[in-house]
């Protein structure tokens, strides 16, 4: 590799090293503030010393040493890789890691040498410091969506492999600016001269894969796989990209699976992918079901004040408090879901004349400006707060918090059969595609959004949904 493409390949990469130094900067100095902080809030000064004849020690050390070993084991785990970073869960995931390791290994030695660290103090610093961590993290992600939304901090990307493959790979690419991928061409099967999508042209084949590299300023290649090319002529590939600095991404054709299914097993020199079937009972949706009990019940019991005043303000017109509309959930059967009524008493019965001026996205219904809500409806509308009755189905177990959202059983008679997959969970108050664009998505768009939940459920992906779905309250875009 000549000194100039190493140079050149040291460029492309400036963003992530700078960015990677803002991350340590922030990690380094929310540790100092939770280990000494710790030192405080536990003791109420930073004097304090160890109670022990064999090691004399004040708190302040400790403290720096943990705060070294912590910074460390962050560096192990590589949370600030530039293939996690503004992932979200992935780096939140190497972000606890590290932190327990750290305090994990530090209790064990305290435990091995009798050294009399106070239980307290260690948890003040874990709690505070993973908190203020994840808050650092999510700050840093928060800024860095929104430089690629500008075209900032983005990874040059050159697709390759046979078109069709190429087409789907694109499209989703660009569905999400957010991963930070800018496609600035193909290589595909025959090369011919023409866009793949909109934006993205083909600039050569497979035979002159390799000379064409120069003509493109890519930092990446997304390889999508081809039976045309060689196992010999994709390892020379390989090579190539590495003496010039180039990454070399493979996508394979799976679409909507989540990484906690898929293992990579290396076999006999062949980077094999297992794919692990769904799975839709045994423990961790017995966890899920006690999360619902919990959160449901404490729900009910602190906004109960909140129900009584807008089921008064709901009354004023002379109609009930809560509306019951049966719904289809797990399995295909049936259950009243409830809601706070936020249209007219008679809105069914007017139904009929306003099914020619439905904003809805194919299958549902939908309204901008529907005539029958009720003025007080529709500000309840705006912020979801409507929904909240539904924390009784959840404590029934007809719902879950998370979940893809119930249909009607008219919605259902037009279902086709895949998309049936979705009776597989209990339905949700919230769910991925309400935290992805609501009632603005597409009816393909928001199966697509559902199937992948159902596919791919996993408690920090609930987490994650519910804080979402707090901002999207908070900013209630596409609700209507």
């Amino acid at each position: 590799m000549s000194a100039g493409s190493a140079s050149e390949a040291r460029n492309r990469h400036d963003w992530r090293r700078s960015y990677a130094l803002r991350l340590r900067v922030t990690d380094a100095l929310v540790v100092v503030v939770a280990v000494f902080a710790a030192v405080v809030l536990r003791f109420g000064d930073t004097d304090t010393a160890l109670p022990s004849e064999l090691v004399s020690l004040g708190y302040p050390i400790i403290a720096a040493v943990i705060a070294v070993a912590w910074m460390t084991m962050l560096s192990v785990v590589a949370t600030r890789d530039h293939k996690v970073i503004g992932e979200g869960s992935t780096e939140y995931k190497r972000v606890g890691t590290a932190t327990f390791r750290t305090f994990g290994a530090f209790a064990i030695i305290a435990f091995a040498f009798k050294i009399p660290i106070a239980r307290g103090y260690l948890l003040v610093a874990l709690p505070l410091g993973l908190c203020l961590l994840l808050l650092g993290r999510w700050a840093w992600r928060s800024w860095l969506h929104r430089q690629r939304q500008q075209g900032a901090f983005v990874q040059r990307a050159l697709l390759m492999g046979e078109r069709t493959q190429l087409r789907h790979v694109a499209e989703q690419i660009h569905s999400v600016p957010s991963v930070g991928l800018r496609i600035v061409g193909a290589i595909t099967e025959s090369g011919t001269r023409t866009e793949l999508v909109a934006g993205v042209p083909v600039i050569a084949g497979f035979t002159d894969a390799v000379a064409r590299l120069d003509d493109v300023d890519a930092d990446t290649v997304i390889f999508s796989g081809s039976d045309r090319i060689s196992p010999q002529q994709m390892r020379e590939i390989g090579w190539e990209l590495e003496s010039r600095g180039i990454d070399l991404i493979v996508a394979p054709a799976l679409t909507d699976i989540a990484g906690p299914r898929i293992h990579a097993r290396p076999v006999a020199g062949l980077p094999l992918i297992y794919v692990d079937f769904p799975t839709f009972e045994g423990g961790k949706f017995w966890t899920k079901r006690a999360a619902d009990i919990v959160i449901s019940g404490l729900g009910l019991l602190l906004l109960s004040p909140l129900f009584c005043f807008i089921a008064l303000m709901v009354r004023r017109d002379g109609g009930p408090a809560l509306f019951r509309q049966e719904r289809v959930g797990l399995g295909g059967r049936t259950f009243a879901m409830l809601k706070f009524r936020t249209m007219v008493v008679d809105a069914e019965e007017r139904l009929a004349g306003l099914l020619d001026r439905t904003d809805g996205n194919g299958v549902l219904f939908k309204m901008k400006n529907d005539p029958r809500v009720t003025p007080f409806g529709r500000w309840l509308r705006r912020y979801s707060i409507d929904e909240l009755p539904q924390l009784l189905n959840v404590l029934r177990g007809e719902m879950s918090l998370v979940g893809p959202r119930p249909p009607l059983a008219a919605e259902v008679q037009r279902y086709e059969d895949h998309v049936r997959r979705r009776f597989l969970v209990k339905p949700g108050i919230t769910g991925l595609w309400q935290v992805s664009g609501r009632s603005d998505l597409s009816w393909e768009d928001s199966v697509r959004l559902d199937l992948y939940y159902v596919e791919n459920w996993s408690a920090a992906g609930d987490l994650m949904i519910l804080w979402r779905t707090a901002r999207a309250v908070l900013a209630p875009e596409g609700a209507y």
